[in-house]
């Protein structure tokens, strides 16, 4: 047979096995080596729910897929072109993700009777019982191959075959023409000083899997995916909590006043709190709280002592969080409050995603206590909708619920490192001496922000606290302050909107159909609508970053479209806050809580439905 090397646009790959046979790192590995290529890459972990599920059971299967392309990429693909099962487990949970083209990798080493039983197959031919046969599937003894790699490396038996990632990473990169030198890099800085052995023995087991693929006849082609065309500049691949952590790190720096972090580790959301810890010398001070209120307690203390405060969560600390959201708000000082939402409620299904706290972080609060909302859209833009969180609660003194998600957080991309000098300044309303007595509640007339003055500033004492106050600080229960202050704080937020950007469309400014969404399922509506438009199709989409107070221009781009389907990851959260804001619009709308993203073909589906 022939060998052939076919250059292909794009690719997905998902490598699935148990939560400890290391498929998290394999699919990272990939997708950091083909985007230091320059690839574009969309990446989706999806961690089991289970801390300790039973060993070989679906429950504990762990995935990775990334979808690699030379073109611009925004999902990381609905279907596989390549699955990697180490597992009839791995196999049983995601044989429906692969194409009917696909390939199919399997250990067969851990395909005996007993896993298969445990599975929950009911005949030993797995691949039958899926009705996979015709899928070009590779049986490899990989336990074993890779057991022989390292049988004098002098490691145990345990340690070696927990190298077989290694090997069947290698065995990709023979498939799909990755360089092993990137991976290489990271052995030798990840192994350097704690076990210099561990170098040449990933590195062998790598080129030994890479050699075995080379040489079986299974695979009969291997596969070119060139370079993308990306605009001049450095890139790095960077997760949604990762970029999230940077820009408010950037928004600290931009504004010349140190980042305190308060925060209690809950998933998703713990590698924010844990990638602002290893930058103390950025002027990040990080504090894990004992639970969700003191993480949000202690921040608000930062922000009343001059500090740039910060908390993480995710949906249930949300919850727990929710009293002390009202003290910042009526106190009025800066404060981020970032929830990266998983799939509820309660502990729900903690590492999936989905978009179900946005009516708590609309309404989730005691009295009449509005918040600020600002939504990221891609692993990415993390870090842009981090660092205007932060100027716009520096900015206007207030705090400000910063949405990510689980897809994003976990996800990652290539980012552009920006330069900060195109980043615009951060100037909060900081006072150091006053005329007379200092009036804590005495407002700016453009933005209604109060100054921040913090303690050790002689003559501007204050008093501040969730009692309500009158203008000049002194608690007060007159009915007529209390409603004043109440509207002040409400119209505070909503001349927020003469300081966002105006909403965008993408596509024809009117037409049939405007597609509208918010948060992490950008990418799959805006390839959803390029197909609509490549077929010629009258749609548009609307991707609301911005959500309290909506753009400015909102109405103006909903009375241009004939019919408006909101599509959004919960029972129907934004098209609700839509009816009560715009009420002079028929929605429609497309929702899905599975704990999974969308599928592209779903929305071109629902969207067909009402053309």
């Amino acid at each position: 047979m022939q060998h052939k090397v076919i250059d292909t646009q794009d690719v997905v790959i998902r490598f699935a096995g148990d939560s400890g046979d290391g498929m998290q790192l394999t699919g990272t590995l990939f997708a950091d080596a083909s985007a230091l290529y320059g690839n574009e890459i969309s990446t989706f972990p999806d961690y089991p729910a289970e801390i300790r599920a039973p060993h070989g059971t679906v429950s504990g299967v762990s995935g990775f897929q990334v979808h690699v392309g030379s073109e611009e990429i925004n999902t990381p693909g609905d279907f596989c072109d390549v699955l990697v099962a180490m597992n009839p487990a791995a196999l049983r949970a995601n044989a429906k993700w692969a194409k009917a083209t696909a390939t199919i990798i399997v250990d067969t080493d851990t395909f005996d009777e007993a896993n298969i039983e445990r599975a929950g197959f009911k005949t030993q031919d797995p691949f039958a019982e899926l009705k996979i046969e015709d899928r070009n599937i590779i049986l490899s003894p990989i336990t074993t191959l890779t057991k022989e790699s390292l049988k004098d490396s002098g490691l145990d038996i345990k340690a070696i075959v927990r190298c077989k990632n290694m090997f069947t990473l290698g065995m990709c990169f023979f498939m799909f023409n990755r360089p092993l030198e990137y991976t290489h890099a990271y052995l030798e800085k990840k192994f350097r000083k704690k076990n210099p052995q561990m170098i040449e023995t990933n590195k062998k087991v790598l080129f030994d899997g890479y050699n075995y693929a080379s040489n079986i006849h299974a695979i009969a082609n291997t596969y070119t995916i060139q370079p993308a065309h990306q605009e001049k500049g450095t890139y790095r691949n960077i997760s949604g909590n990762q970029a999230t952590a940077w820009g408010l790190i950037a928004a600290s720096e931009k504004s010349g006043l140190p980042l305190f972090c308060g925060s209690y580790p809950i998933t998703p959301a713990t590698a924010i709190l844990e990638e602002l810890a290893i930058h103390k010398n950025l002027n990040v001070k990080t504090l894990q709280a004992e639970d969700e209120i003191a993480g949000i307690c202690t921040a608000i203390g930062a922000a009343y002592a001059g500090n740039f405060a910060v908390t993480t969560t995710s949906g249930p600390g949300l919850s727990l969080k929710s009293e002390a959201m009202g003290l910042a708000m009526i106190t009025e000082l800066p404060l981020v409050i970032v929830d990266v939402q998983r799939s509820g409620p309660s502990t729900g299904i903690p590492t999936k995603t989905e978009q179900t706290d946005l009516n708590q972080a609309l309404y989730g609060r005691n009295g009449e206590c509005p918040i600020a909302i600002i939504a990221a859209h891609s692993p990415s833009h993390c870090f842009d909708a981090a660092f205007y969180a932060g100027k716009y609660a520096m900015e206007h003194m207030m705090p400000v619920i910063l949405l990510s998600e689980g897809f994003l957080g976990n996800g990652s991309e290539p980012w552009k490192i920006p330069s900060m000098k195109d980043y615009p300044a951060i100037k909060p309303p900081v006072i150091d001496s006053c005329e007379g007595p200092y009036k804590p509640y005495q407002r700016d007339p453009e933005t209604l922000a109060r100054s921040w003055a913090w303690p050790g500033k002689a003559g501007l004492e204050h008093r501040i606290g969730g009692l309500e106050k009158n203008t000049e600080g002194v608690i007060s229960s007159d009915p007529l302050n209390h409603e004043k202050m109440c509207a002040e704080r409400a119209e505070k937020i909503a001349r927020l909107a003469n300081y966002i950007p105006e909403q965008e469309v993408i596509g024809a400014k009117e037409g049939e159909v405007l597609i509208v969404g918010w948060g992490g399922t950008f990418g799959h509506l805006y390839t959803a609508v390029k197909e609509f438009h490549a077929e010629g199709k009258s749609v548009s989409l609307a991707h609301f970053d911005y959500i309290n107070p909506l753009p400015k221009n909102t109405d103006e781009i909903f009375s241009h479209f004939k019919k408006i389907i909101v599509c959004e990851l919960n029972s129907g959260h934004f098209v609700n806050y839509l009816r009560a804001k715009l009420p002079q619009y028929d929605y429609l709308q497309y929702n899905k809580v599975q704990g999974q993203p969308f599928i592209v073909k779903e929305i071109v589906d629902a969207v067909n439905n009402i053309l």
